[in-house]
């Protein structure tokens, strides 16, 4: 996750609405995707803390030399996401040749980006069954820090736990669609880049989409996931930030999926529009929530190995970061799969 230097964001007044409906009433509104659904069972346990694990530490490995933007090490585990892709029969967007999108140097050095090379942002994408113009985007940034005084920040749950949680999902996903149960609207898997130095890869993608803005229906994007903070050590919890800033159902949407499934504590405490670390503005979602796109962000809460040399994958809790990708994906399916789009009623 980028560090907050600045408050430089100021387009976006954040406001946290209240709401009568309950979950209950969302529930019966969208006539349950989830509950009952044998086919969402089956690719939800294939959702599993030993595969997560086995990603993360290639991802999170010395080899990828800290993934710092346009690096080679970044290029390895790009090489390594686009391989796994391939091996699941999951496909790029037909639109953009490949499963790579380019973010040049000259894009990220206007936005304060200095010399960065050139990098890519990652795409995968299934294709929705009944309305495949409705674009489901499950993001995480999979650059870091890279290397500093000879030292390697591997970023294991920076964001290389959001990184392994939308290739899980995927994975989930896929299962489903060969079972003949594939999603009803299309889910794209975006993996952007240059996170850590501005938002540059989601800023990117968004100034160019590769499906209209106008058709997507909302980012499920994780950045930390596989750690606890101080104030929640030891809890089954996540943050979420940003659920009902733009659509009121979102959140309801994803209180649900959290019912149905794990049953996690939903702590909303960075959805306060006074705090100060200003979480909803410093990752991949806010650039599709200034475009009116409704979001939710998946976090674990600022440790004491963020942005550290000591972020390494022995410290994750791989148990805890197969819950929450679990619950991401239970609410990705809620929303490829309801009748009808979730609504964007707020500002």
């Amino acid at each position: 996750m980028r560090k907050l230097l600045v408050p430089v964001f100021s387009a976006v007044l954040l406001v946290s609405c209240g709401t009568a409906k309950t979950a209950s009433d969302v529930s019966s509104s969208q006539n349950s995707a989830v509950k009952g659904d044998k086919a969402f069972v089956s690719a939800y346990k294939e959702i599993k803390a030993a595969d997560l694990k086995k990603n993360l530490y290639v991802i999170a490995s010395d080899e990828m030399e800290g993934r710092d933007t346009g690096s080679p090490g970044q290029k390895r585990a790009g090489e390594y996401m686009v391989n796994y892709y391939k091996n699941l029969g999951i496909s790029f967007p037909k639109a953009l040749g490949s499963y790579y999108q380019k973010v040049p140097s000259d894009f990220m050095k206007k936005r304060g980006g200095s010399n960065l090379p050139d990098s890519e942002n990652i795409l995968a994408f299934i294709e929705g069954s009944e309305k495949p113009e409705e674009i489901v985007v499950v993001s995480a940034h999979y650059d870091h820090v890279g290397t500093k005084n000879g030292v390697v920040y591997n970023g294991a749950d920076d964001d290389g736990s959001g990184t392994v949680a939308v290739m899980e999902i995927a994975k989930a996903f896929q299962a489903a669609k060969k079972s003949g149960k594939g999603p009803k609207r299309s889910v794209l898997f975006l993996h952007v880049t240059g996170e850590e130095h501005g938002l540059f890869g989601s800023e990117y993608y968004t100034d160019n989409p590769v499906f209209p803005l106008a058709n997507t229906v909302v980012d499920l994007n994780i950045d930390m996931i596989g750690r606890d903070d101080p104030e929640n050590r030891g809890k089954q919890y996540v943050y979420v930030i940003g659920s009902e800033m733009l659509s009121s159902q979102l959140k309801l949407i994803n209180e649900a999926a959290n019912k149905r499934t794990n049953n996690l504590e939903l702590n909303y405490k960075y959805d306060d529009p006074n705090d100060p670390q200003r979480l909803y503005y410093r990752s991949d979602h806010y650039n599709f929530a200034k475009n009116n796109v409704p979001v939710a962000f998946f976090f674990d809460g600022i440790h004491e190995d963020y942005h550290k040399p000591t972020d390494d994958v022995e410290k994750i809790d791989y148990d805890l970061l197969a819950k929450r990708t679990q619950l991401v994906f239970a609410t990705a399916w809620e929303i490829a799969n309801r009748p009808d789009r979730i609504i964007v009623d707020k500002k």
